[in-house]
């Protein structure tokens, strides 16, 4: 795997020379969020970003269906709503090589339709960034992982997947969660000394979430300070969770910004300090939660919790001197 050595670059050095993630006057965060936890319909996911005065969505699903996934018809319907709203993406959250996404039962011909129709309706929304992963962890029947992760083949489909989207001038960041590469820090070093045009989005929860499965069993969760000092140099986009992994008995648990141990004000600080200058999207996974169909709270409910933890968010922000105006928190140069 690789090691710091190779990896080691300033904070946002990379960043820069492409312009995202990084800001050459003050330090600020273009405010967004997986608007599908608020509401289902493309028109609720809007009305709950403009009750928030925000001007971007990271968009994941629409009707249960993911952006890339829609038929042409539903997708240019949420498009014509995104336009008439004035509201814009800042990030295709898709499932491409995601956490449940398994090797041996992939068709990789579909995939890659999938890649390129993400990226005709990228162009279509002017939008740069989308969100995939490393494919799933291979494990016995008791979930531990297997010695072999096809690493070969995995690599092989990532970086076909990764240079169909640069070609494009697509950026694709990958997720620290639960698939290969966000197993420890050795794996995801392993990927981006693998795959040159590969990034990060770093969210700010799953180190708290993740067992590191660079330790013995039964497996900490992950540290998110050094997780966070590890992937700076290559990231490209955040997600704002809360919470923590019990490790006795592997339940997950959600809370509002701040509220748990994921250091969420010293990242946010240290984004300032190092230059940080791009979109910032909230996940809350209270009243839903993408990847576990049991967590869904009224509709109401749903809603209320979104708009509650985007508010509590920018009281952190204020709180750290950062001034919000019209869907942007600026800090101080």
């Amino acid at each position: 795997m690789a090691t710091d050595a190779d990896l080691s670059k300033n904070p946002m050095d990379r960043a820069v020379r492409t312009g995202i993630g990084a800001s050459r006057g003050k330090p600020f965060f273009q405010l967004s969020g997986f608007a599908d936890e608020a509401a289902d319909s493309i028109e609720e996911q809007l009305a709950a970003t403009k009750a928030l005065g925000w001007k971007y969505i990271e968009a994941r699903s629409i009707d249960g269906v993911n952006i890339h996934d829609l038929g042409e018809r539903e997708f240019q319907r949420a498009a014509r709503a995104l336009e008439a709203s004035d509201i814009r993406v800042s990030c295709f959250g898709s499932t491409i090589a995601n956490w449940g996404a398994r090797l041996d039962e992939e068709d990789f011909g579909e995939t890659m339709r999938r890649v390129r129709r993400a990226i005709e309706r990228m162009k279509r929304l002017d939008v740069k960034l989308i969100r995939i992963m490393s494919y799933a962890v291979i494990t016995d029947r008791e979930g531990n992982p297997l010695p072999d992760q096809r690493l070969e083949l995995r690599l092989e489909r990532l970086r076909a997947i990764c240079d169909e989207f640069a070609d494009h001038d697509v950026v694709p960041v990958h997720e620290n969660c639960f698939n290969y590469g966000g197993m420890s820090l050795g794996h995801t070093k392993e990927l981006l000394a693998a795959i040159p045009n590969l990034w990060l989005v770093f969210d700010t929860g799953n180190p708290c979430l993740t067992p590191d499965f660079s330790e013995p069993s039964p497996r900490p969760n992950q540290q998110v300070w050094p997780s966070w000092q590890a992937a700076k140099p290559h990231v490209a986009h955040l997600h704002i969770k809360d919470g923590w992994r019990d490790v006795a008995t592997g339940k997950e648990h959600y809370v509002f910004p701040g509220q748990g141990p994921c250091r969420l004000e010293d990242i946010l600080k240290d984004c300032a300090v190092s230059g940080y200058g791009g979109y910032l999207s909230i996940e809350p996974h209270m009243a839903a939660v993408f990847h576990d169909a049991s967590v869904m709270s009224s509709h109401e409910a749903r809603r209320t919790n979104y708009l509650e933890y985007g508010k509590r968010l920018e009281a952190i922000l204020m709180g750290l001197g950062f001034q919000i105006k019209e869907g942007v928190a600026y800090g101080e140069p």
